[in-house]
């Protein structure tokens, strides 16, 4: 796949005006690496370079993970935050308590294409009605003619499950396990905000088929922008996916191969591996403060598949569950947008140099139009927070609703300034 040349903004579906992905930011499908510098892209691979791998599927889906590496987290579709589950402490969690309030809520996902050929993930209950939530690389192979999806329960009883909607953008889907039992348990869901670097966490998941597993560890970093390529939905199978059918919602939104994802992602070293994509990243009360999608690998020889080295990525619940309730609704899911093309550059200010996002055009009538951006500016700051680059920016915007606001420290020249900018929806591709 040939890497995009320039980010933008509102990635992965750009309007006409804009084009272009991360100025040397390779988007293989399913391969993810952190735009902050010193961070080598996927062709070094074999040299050992740090790559991001998304943990999906690496036959049908081509992408890094077990087969079908289906992890979903997700709250109930009406749920908001909620009280622990479980007492205890960040400084004295009890995981014992955690793990069995938290594993009935994870599932392990399983698609199998018309060729035979199966996947296996992870995936998060989000009500008693039946649905899951999943990455969106996990099920991309199950959208297709003759494809088949399964959910299977901690205990091992197995439910055939269609899908509701798929945000490629996002990198997240919903399922709907078909005649559910009445006694699933719904995930509890944290506030992503309020987590903080060093907090403990367990990762829950399916790795390598391995279901219920639990790993523990610390927040590493937050806002950690993290790449990789959306996988585009197949031809959809009317019995899995029909906008007029599906019981839960709208079908998956249809988009180009090889376009980025950009996450502003929760980094932990709690161990996650392939199979854990789809998983949920737990605090230390038991609630989701995340949805465990890549980790960071030094690369396997021969096509094999790489472990963890203690660098996992996983999307915010606050984002993850906002998406969800979209795709449950079947509407189209809204992404933040602000209408510019941007590179990976740096600002001299006060005598020291700065990562920035170089502005390189500006949409007529955008958001960035409308608060004042123009060509050439570098923006150094999203609410005070310092960018790594181009994609740092992009993960930032696309974390946020549009109608919400953002404070762009900007260096002019020889000026810094800061804009405030309202941002709106992202413009429908080809209108």
């Amino acid at each position: 796949m040939t890497p995009p040349t320039t980010p933008v903004i509102d990635t992965p579906t750009p309007p006409a005006t804009d084009t272009g992905s991360t100025t040397g930011m390779p988007a293989a499908t399913g391969r993810r690496e952190p735009s902050r510098p010193g961070w080598l892209g996927a062709v070094a691979v074999a040299a050992g370079a740090a790559v991001l791998a998304s943990l999906g599927t690496v036959g049908a889906l081509n992408a890094f993970g077990s087969p079908a590496d289906a992890a979903t987290s997700s709250t109930s579709a009406s749920a908001s935050q909620s009280a622990p589950l479980v007492k205890g402490s960040t400084t004295a969690p009890n995981w014992v308590a955690t793990a069995a309030a938290v594993k009935p809520s994870v599932v392990s996902v399983r698609v199998q294409a018309a060729d035979g050929s199966g996947d296996e993930g992870s995936g998060v209950v989000l009500d008693t009605t039946g649905r899951v939530l999943t990455n969106n690389h996990v099920v991309a192979a199950g959208a297709g003619s003759g494809a088949t999806i399964s959910v299977v329960l901690q205990d091992g009883r197995t439910y055939k499950a269609t899908i509701v909607g798929t945000d490629p953008s996002t990198d997240l889907a919903v399922l709907a396990v078909q005649q559910p039992p009445r006694d699933l348990v719904p995930a509890t869901f944290a506030d992503s905000a309020q987590v903080k670097v060093g907090d403990p966490v367990m990762a829950i998941g399916n790795p390598l088929g391995l279901s219920s597993t639990t790993t523990t560890g610390v927040v590493s970093a937050l806002n950690r922008p993290v790449t990789t390529a959306a996988e585009a939905p197949q031809q959809q199978d009317p019995q899995q996916q029909d906008p007029q059918q599906a019981p839960q919602g709208g079908a998956g939104q249809a988009q180009p191969q090889g376009e980025q994802v950009v996450t502003d992602a929760i980094q932990t070293d709690a161990a996650v591996n392939p199979g854990n994509s789809g998983g949920a990243l737990v605090d230390s009360g038991g609630r989701v403060i995340g949805i465990t999608s890549s980790i960071a690998s030094l690369g396997a020889s021969q096509g094999g598949q790489a472990g963890s080295i203690g660098l996992g990525f996983a999307i915010p619940a606050n984002e993850a569950k906002d998406v969800a309730q979209q795709l449950i609704n079947g509407g189209r899911v809204q992404h933040a947008y602000l209408g510019v093309t941007l590179a990976d550059g740096t600002a001299s200010l006060d005598g020291a140099e700065r990562s920035a996002a170089v502005v390189g055009t500006v949409t007529p009538g955008s958001p960035a139009a409308k608060g004042g951006l123009q060509a050439k500016d570098a923006i150094i700051a999203v609410d005070g927070r310092p960018l790594e680059g181009a994609n740092s920016l992009v993960a930032q915007v696309r974390s946020q609703r549009p109608g919400g606001t953002v404070d762009l420290t900007v260096v002019r020249g020889d000026k810094q300034q800061v804009l405030h900018l309202t941002l709106a929806a992202k413009p429908a591709a080809n209108g």
